[in-house]
């Protein structure tokens, strides 16, 4: 558990770096996409990696979570990184450092692995209606 004492979410977030994160990491464990093993090998070299580069907020402004699922269920470990909206397949620990390396670091997109993209970024500056109808922001 992250925060054992439940310290207050304000204080909490504020001592993770929410508030000052560029990316936004979700990584699949498992079981559907790849074994419990695969992803998290994948998840325990991508926390190791971060942590060593000071990427991880903070310091850092990678922010990291762990998922069960990410609805892809094939070609597994699945990641998606945010804002950017760049998901990846077959994400073992030797493409999680590529990952790290030219999309985190360098700014581009691993291609060879990249499957989708659902780019985020100033989806809060326009005024569009969201799936409920309502303006981001309402």
């Amino acid at each position: 558990m992250a925060n054992p004492d439940h310290i207050p979410p304000p204080v909490m977030a504020k001592q993770l770096g929410v508030g000052h994160l560029q990316r936004h990491v979700f990584l699949c464990l498992g079981p559907d996409c790849c074994s419990a093993d695969v992803g998290r090998e994948s998840w325990v070299y991508l926390k190791q990696r971060l942590k060593e580069l000071g990427l991880v907020a903070p310091p850092g402004d990678v922010y990291r979570t762990k998922a069960q699922c990410l609805r892809i269920c094939t070609a597994g470990p699945i990641c998606v990184v945010y804002p950017d909206g760049t998901w990846y397949q077959n994400v073992t620990p030797e493409n999680v450092e590529r990952i790290i390396q030219e999309h985190l670091i360098g700014g581009k997109v691993v291609e060879e692995l990249c499957f989708a993209r659902d780019d985020l970024k100033g989806a809060r500056d326009h005024e569009e209606p969201g799936p409920g109808g309502r303006a981001f922001g309402e």
